[in-house]
């Protein structure tokens, strides 16, 4: 489980292939001292597992559908990446909660300057924009983020300078790929309910939603 708050940015320092499989060597820029050989760790919004560790770097498997999901099978060596240990039980939960699970990824179509922010605009498959709603919560290469606007496969969200400076999205441009996760709560909801069923007070309540 992670937050969507980067804590710094990696660069990929090699790239093995075993089969479909990938494993990723990368430099980090985060305090890795606390990480332990096992623990999960966000790399572009996707959870991948620390099989070794040094003072300044980590590796980490990457399975053939994670490649097939993500854009980390893109990578190529001195690319970037977003890093974010995973979410202690004790610590702040700053943006919202992120599973590390890519739905799919997204081309990034627009990108303007906005007074001091900077708006991209994405596309994204029609089969997972349902998930995605105006001043909802959504995942981009593992930034938690609002959505301004959403339009027929496609979304915009507005990149502060602070979020632009310690991140990936500061270099991003029109044609790159990103992953997106989308929020959690609607799929959830989207299993319980039914076309043929009529959601009232009843249903909520059974189902947890009100009390």
């Amino acid at each position: 489980m992670f937050t969507g708050i980067i804590e710094g940015i990696g660069i990929i320092d090699t790239l093995t292939f075993h089969g479909d499989d990938l494993i990723l060597r990368i430099k980090s820029s985060i305090n890795l001292e606390d990480s332990r050989i096992g623990d999960s760790i966000s790399v572009s919004g996707a959870c991948l597992t620390i099989i070794e560790k040094g003072k300044n770097s980590f590796s980490a498997d990457v399975s053939a559908e994670t490649l097939l999901k993500t854009n980390l099978g893109t990578l190529k060596r001195g690319d970037k990446v977003n890093l974010e240990k995973a979410l202690r039980l004790n610590s702040f939960l700053g943006g919202h909660l992120v599973l590390g699970h890519v739905d799919c990824t997204a081309t990034i179509h627009e990108r303007s300057v906005s007074a001091n922010s900077i708006v991209f605009g994405f596309g994204i498959d029609t089969s997972f924009e349902k998930y995605i709603v105006e001043k909802g919560s959504v995942t981009v290469d593992g930034i938690s983020l609002t959505v301004n606007q959403c339009q027929k496969n496609r979304f915009y969200v507005n990149i502060i300078p602070h979020t632009a400076a310690s991140t990936t999205l500061g270099f991003k441009k029109a044609g790159d790929i990103v992953n997106i996760e989308t929020d959690i709560l609607g799929k959830y909801i989207e299993k319980l309910i039914h076309p043929d069923r009529e959601i009232d007070m009843d249903f909520l309540a059974k189902h947890g939603f009100i009390k």
